[in-house]
C-alpha cells in the first residue's frame, strides 16, 4: 500500500507521463492526413529532444537535418554521442553569451537549407531566453539586466514576453524573415495561460494579437524598446498545441480517482503572487471537502537582491506548509513540469503539517527562508524537496493539494 505523499508524487507524474513531448509529437504527426515526406527539423526549448524523439520515431529516415536548441544539461548523453544532428546548449532563465550564439546558428542553419523545403519546428516554453537575436543597438548586457528585473519584480510570462518581442529581430513572428518560401509546421507544448502561440517562446512563428508591454515598466527601460514592426506568417503555414496544462490536470484526475480518491479541479489558474496563491489554496483545503485538489497555473514571487536557493514552486510548497503546521490531515505539492524551479535544479516540493517542525532543526525558522527566498535550503532540512531531472515537457506548474 503506497503512503498518501508516494500517491501524490504518483499522481503528479501521471501528469507528467500525459504530456511528455515524444508521445505528444509522435500522436499529432500520426494523426496528420499528410503522407510522411522529407523535412528538416528545428526544436527549440527545454523539451526539444523530447519533441524531436517524438517527430523522429515517426519520421524516421525521412529527417534530412535537424537542429536542437535546449537548455544546458538537457540534452541526453545518447543524444551528445551522435554526430547527425546539430546541438546547441543555452542558459535561461537569463539568457548569456550561449543565447546569442544559438541564436546566430539558428539563422545560419535556416538560410542554408534548400529552398522550398518543407520545414517542421517544435517549440517548447524556454526558447525566450535559449535562443535570440538582438535588434538594434540592444547589448547582452542590457538584455541580462532587463531580465533579471523583471524576474525580481515579479512580472508573469505574458508581460515578459510582450517586452522580449519588441528588442528581438526573431521573436513576435519576425523568425519568418529567415525561413524563406517552403512549406512549415510547427507543432507546440504550451507554457502559457490561454495557450496563445504568440506567447510560447515569445512567439518565434507567431505576431501578437497586440502590442502588451507593461505599464508599469520603468520609463528608463521602456523608452528604449524599438517600435514593433511583425511579420506575417506564410499561407501555408499550419500549427498545433499538442501539450498543455490542461492535459497534465486531467491525466492526473483520472490517476487520483484511479487511487480512490474524489476528485475536484480548482477552476481558478493561480497566477498571482505565490504566498498569497499558497495561503488561498491551503485555506481551499481546510474548508473544502475530503479528497484531492487540483490547481495549474504560474505564480510570480519578488526577489530580495540576494536572492538563496529555489524558485517559485519551493518557495508555494513553504508557504503552504507555514500556513498549515500542526495540521496532520493536510499535503500539498507543488512543482514545475520541466523538472526544474527557478535557478534549482529540483521541480518543486511535497509538505505537510510537519514540514516546519522536520526543517526548524536545521535551517531555523522557516519565515525568515521565505523571507531571503531561500526556501530550498529549508525544504532539503525538512526532506520535502522533489527532483526528477529534465522531464521531456513544459506545462507550467500544478499543484495537488489532499485533505484526508
Amino acid at each position: 500500500m503506497k503512503t498518501r505523499r508516494e500517491q501524490l508524487l504518483a499522481i503528479y507524474t501521471a501528469g507528467l507521463d500525459a504530456v511528455r513531448g515524444d508521445n505528444a509529437v509522435y500522436q499529432a504527426l500520426l494523426a496528420q492526413d499528410e503522407v510522411c515526406t522529407a523535412t528538416h527539423v528545428v526544436a527549440i526549448g527545454k523539451a526539444a529532444e523530447a519533441m524531436f524523439q517524438g517527430a523522429e520515431r515517426y519520421l524516421g529516415d525521412a529527417v534530412r537535418s535537424a537542429l536542437l536548441i535546449s537548455k544546458t544539461g538537457h540534452f541526453s548523453a545518447a543524444l551528445r554521442s551522435g554526430t547527425r544532428y546539430r546541438l546547441i546548449e543555452a542558459a535561461h532563465p537569463v539568457p548569456d553569451d550561449s543565447s546569442l550564439a544559438a541564436g546566430r546558428h539558428l539563422i545560419a542553419y535556416l538560410q542554408q537549407l534548400p529552398a522550398g523545403e518543407p520545414c517542421l519546428f517544435l517549440i517548447s516554453g524556454g526558447a525566450s531566453s535559449l535562443c535570440e537575436v538582438l535588434t538594434g543597438d540592444w547589448t547582452l548586457e542590457a538584455l541580462r539586466s532587463l531580465t533579471r528585473f523583471m524576474l525580481g519584480a515579479g512580472y508573469d510570462i505574458g508581460s515578459m514576453n510582450a517586452v522580449r518581442q519588441r528588442l528581438s529581430q526573431i521573436k513576435g513572428g519576425r523568425l519568418w524573415q529567415f525561413v524563406g518560401a517552403r512549406p512549415v509546421r510547427a507543432l507546440l507544448i504550451s507554457d502559457v495561460e490561454g495557450d496563445h502561440p504568440s506567447s510560447i517562446g515569445s512567439g518565434l512563428l507567431f505576431p501578437p494579437e497586440r502590442d502588451a508591454v507593461p505599464p508599469d515598466l520603468p520609463a528608463a527601460w521602456k523608452q528604449r524598446l524599438p517600435a514593433f514592426a511583425a511579420l506575417e506568417p506564410a499561407p501555408a503555414f499550419q500549427w498545433q498545441i499538442v501539450a498543455s496544462n490542461a492535459l497534465a490536470l486531467a491525466a492526473m484526475q483520472e490517476r487520483a480517482r484511479e487511487l480512490g480518491y474524489p476528485v475536484r479541479l480548482e477552476p481558478r489558474f493561480l497566477n498571482g503572487d505565490t504566498a498569497d496563491e499558497a495561503r488561498q489554496c491551503v485555506s481551499v483545503l481546510q474548508q473544502g471537502v475530503a479528497g484531492i485538489h487540483l490547481w495549474g497555473g504560474e505564480t510570480t514571487v519578488r526577489l530580495p537582491a540576494r536572492p538563496g536557493r529555489g524558485g517559485r514552486n519551493q518557495h508555494l510548497a513553504l508557504s503552504a506548509a507555514v500556513a498549515m503546521q500542526g495540521q496532520e490531515n493536510l499535503l500539498l505539492l507543488a512543482a514545475g513540469t520541466d523538472g526544474s524551479d527557478g535557478l534549482s535544479a529540483d521541480a518543486g516540493a511535497l509538505v505537510d503539517g510537519a514540514s516546519c517542525a522536520r526543517g526548524r532543526i536545521v535551517a531555523g525558522a522557516a519565515e525568515g527562508s521565505l523571507q531571503r527566498a531561500d526556501s530550498g535550503t529549508f525544504l532539503a532540512a525538512s526532506g520535502d524537496l522533489i527532483h526528477t531531472g529534465p522531464t521531456g515537457t513544459n506545462v507550467m506548474d500544478v499543484v495537488i493539494g489532499l485533505k484526508c
